[in-house]
């Protein structure tokens, strides 16, 4: 009577370290190609176009497709997904790492980014649909540690493989580092990931698929490309014309509901209070982060002069502090505090910047790593306290025959931020910066450009301390019931895997 008990406990354990470390490899592969860029930049002869691209590229593909593959993900299974997500992602990797131009590069930064798209929802879906609520607190801290890890040990990674120039491949490891960590999570899934779908019979949604995907292109695209085209009209009437495509598409998605209950989105789900709460705040936070990760990139390798590395091995205490935090946060304080610990972590983010307003306008150009580890640590700790029990907000209440829908819509709106916290560097940071810098300039310009920019992000820190205020004061999975509760027809979670 225990066998049958055991043995799914220990494979899930296997399953989940196997789409962890995919979600990792995702995570770095989005920051990973910054350090790079000016590698890429000598090497391939890549124009500043084609280098924009390379990153846009990526994040433009994985964007648009992510709400599409969590539905995929219900409708044909979440194994079967994963699994074409990380084969796709691996062999993209390899165009990346063998482009014979940066024609080809861009091109296979796109498949990339798609392909990413097909794999990341699965991620939260599947630990969603094979855990159950009382163990799910745990699987999402070290949801945040993993997180946390990604956000800085990109760059780290990428300036040490740039600077290593292994076997005279120069920027190319950066992606190639991909293929054996990707064929072993395709070889290893197959075997240990249990197999999941909607209990009931759903269809794809092309039209929403259309819409969804249109309507995040028009937002996106126009901010991605601003800057570089100089702030067109036609680039503010595209923008705003994405709310009328988005609205559109709440309309088809009604009509879809009623006709044959499979829409791409389900509306349903922002009758939860605390998903569409945990959205809201996804959104602003990704447009936190959007704006302060390339501003401090930027401020340290352009504006003070360091190299990769050295600007890499300076968010290592940031890094270190995310990753604690994120591991306590969901194990230890938030059935504890609940909700008061990501605001708490909110204010803790607040402090942390504010200190590195003052150390950046007190020690200027001359600013040291030692000197930023203090706030970056505040703000790493801050930032733990978030992202962990925000997942957990997020899903709790979802039934899980919506778990890829909502896992798409959590990814697909913090890329959403993001995007838009990446076109408001060019207001807040750039905007603030001369054309024409002499030498001696650029430190000053970029330590006043960098701390204006961190102003904004103070305020938006503040907006999600206040919406974060709609979010349940505890966490569902402590609660008797909850998310396991609302889907009657998957049964317990022991039944739903197909071991194969």
């Amino acid at each position: 009577m225990t066998s049958p008990v055991t043995t799914p406990d220990r494979r899930r354990w296997f399953a989940l370290a196997i789409v962890m470390t995919a979600a990792f490899m995702d995570l770095v592969d989005v920051t990973i190609v910054n350090i790079a860029i000016p590698s890429i930049q000598r090497d391939a002869g890549a124009t500043v176009s084609q280098i924009q691209w390379i990153t846009a590229g990526y994040a433009l593909a994985f964007a648009a497709g992510l709400i599409t593959g969590g539905r995929l993900g219900d409708i044909y299974g979440r194994k079967r997904l994963f699994l074409v997500g990380i084969a796709g992602f691996t062999l993209a990797s390899a165009l990346c790492g063998f482009a014979a131009n940066p024609e080809m590069l861009v091109a296979s930064r796109i498949l990339q980014g798609g392909m990413a798209a097909m794999m990341v929802p699965q991620v939260l879906s599947i630990v969603h649909a094979t855990f159950p609520a009382e163990e799910r607190g745990k699987v999402f801290g070290l949801f945040g540690m993993i997180v946390g890890l990604g956000a800085v040990s990109g760059p780290l990674l990428g300036a040490l493989l740039t600077e290593w120039n292994l076997f005279g491949l120069e920027w190319r490891p950066i992606f190639l580092i991909n293929l054996p960590v990707g064929i072993a999570g395709l070889l290893l899934g197959r075997r240990f990931i249990s197999e999941s779908k909607a209990p009931r019979a759903l269809k794809l949604d092309l039209v929403g698929v259309v819409l969804v995907t249109l309507g995040l292109l028009m937002l996106i695209y126009p901010l991605t490309r601003g800057r570089e085209l100089g702030w067109p009209v036609w680039g503010h009437v595209v923008m705003g014309s994405s709310v009328l495509v988005f609205g559109a598409l709440v309309v088809y998605e009604k009509y879809k509901t009623r006709r044959d209950g499979s829409p791409l989105v389900e509306l349903s789900l922002f009758k939860v209070k605390s998903f569409a709460a945990g959205i809201a705040v996804q959104v602003v936070f990704g447009v936190a982060l959007g704006v302060f990760f390339l501003v401090w990139t930027m401020y340290m390798q352009v504006g003070l002069g360091w190299t990769a590395l050295h600007a890499g091995l300076t968010g290592v205490p940031f890094s270190i502090a995310v990753s604690a935090a994120a591991g306590i946060s969901v194990q230890k304080l938030v059935p504890r505090f609940g909700r008061k610990v990501l605001q708490t972590g909110a204010l803790a983010m607040i402090a942390g910047l504010l200190i590195y307003i003052w150390e950046a306008g007190r020690y200027g150009a001359g600013i040291t790593s030692w000197q930023m580890a203090l706030p970056l640590v505040v703000m790493g700790v801050g930032m733990g306290l978030i992202v962990a029990p925000l997942t957990d907000a997020v899903l709790s209440d979802v039934p899980r025959e919506h778990a890829g829908s909502a896992s798409g819509l959590i990814n697909t709106t913090q890329q959403m931020g993001t995007a838009l916290g990446l076109g408001l560097v060019s207001v807040v940071f750039f905007g603030t910066i001369g054309d024409h810098l002499a030498p001696t300039e650029v430190g000053q310009a970029f330590t006043d450009a960098f701390s204006n920019s961190l102003w904004y992000v103070v305020g938006v820190l503040a907006v999600i301390f206040l919406l974060m205020f709609a979010l349940p004061g505890r966490p569902a999975q402590h609660v008797e019931g909850g998310a396991q509760e609302a889907d009657p027809e998957a049964g317990p979670v022991e039944k739903a895997p197909e071991l194969v």
